[in-house]
């Protein structure tokens, strides 16, 4: 199940929340469907009243946000998928029940993965092939995890804390290496929330692999303190996998970053169809 895919069935209105780059879903639209109640917003205020917990944290959990509706955008109360599911937990129904299975196997496979940290490369691995993911492919994305992993680990031990220097850090290993920043990658190869890399061409993976393995030579070699002096190991870094790919599309003649995606057929046909234009 991913994020967007929990409701795919149902005629739930979901927004694109830019802030936090997160789908949201309207939170009465999941409570009729799951219920079936004819008011579902008098339904959410029993609810809260019967879960005093969910009651207390609502703030953290619901979202107004600009939804279209029949009568133009209004705002409605909306919840990402974690807050959503927080929010199946308290509707005692047997249509909430599947979802309830699921997060207990979610729950259940992450204790078992801390236990025994190669079953969650084991499950990467399947997952990737479900998804019809080629085995060359699959072998080099599990190699670029593995490579990110090292690198925001010397970041960590380096004095690197919050999750906005993690992102600073890595656009700026992208811009050098590929001359974009993540973001703009992921809009030419008509991406929104999915994972970059995870749509990445082979030429594209080991690039980024580069990029991040040089900067964490640098950072282990040069020992660098803090967010700046760390930002210019990571440019460092970054221009290294950049010039080797310059070579490279210098002697091929061909670009390395390029509109090739993974996304279902279906999607890409109007995606070359829109870049033709």
């Amino acid at each position: 199940m991913s994020n967007i895919k929990l409701f795919e069935s149902k005629k739930i209105r979901t927004v694109w929340n830019e802030s936090d780059q997160k789908w949201y879903f309207v939170i009465a639209d999941v409570v009729e469907v799951l219920t079936e109640s004819a008011n579902p917003t008098d339904y959410i205020k029993k609810m809260r009243k019967r879960d005093e917990l969910l009651s207390q944290g609502w703030g953290q959990i619901v979202t107004p946000l600009f939804v279209e509706t029949s009568g133009g955008k209004q705002k409605l109360n909306c919840a990402n998928a974690k807050g959503l599911l927080r929010i199946i937990q308290s509707i005692p129904s047997s249509k909430a029940e599947p979802f309830k299975l699921w997060l207990a196997q979610v729950g259940s496979d992450r204790l078992e993965e801390i236990e025994n940290p190669e079953l969650a490369t084991q499950r990467t691995r399947e997952l990737y092939k479900l998804k019809g993911y080629p085995e060359d492919w699959i072998e080099k994305r599990m190699r670029s995890i593995a490579i990110r992993e090292e690198l925001t680990e010397e970041w960590k031990n380096h004095g690197i804390k919050e999750q906005i220097e993690y992102s600073i850090l890595t656009a700026e290993i992208s811009k050098a290496t590929f001359g974009i920043t993540p973001s703009k990658h992921k809009q030419l190869k008509g991406l929104k929330s999915q994972n970059l890399r995870d749509h990445m061409t082979d030429l594209e993976l080991i690039f980024s692999m580069l990029g991040e393995a040089s900067t964490k030579e640098i950072v282990v070699n040069t020992n660098p303190k803090g967010f700046e002096l760390n930002k210019k190991a990571a440019k460092a870094g970054g221009k290294i996998a950049g010039d080797a790919r310059k070579q490279l599309e210098i002697k091929s003649g061909k670009k390395v970053v390029t509109k090739q995606n993974y996304l279902p057929e279906s999607k890409n046909k109007g995606i070359k169809e829109k870049n033709k234009e």
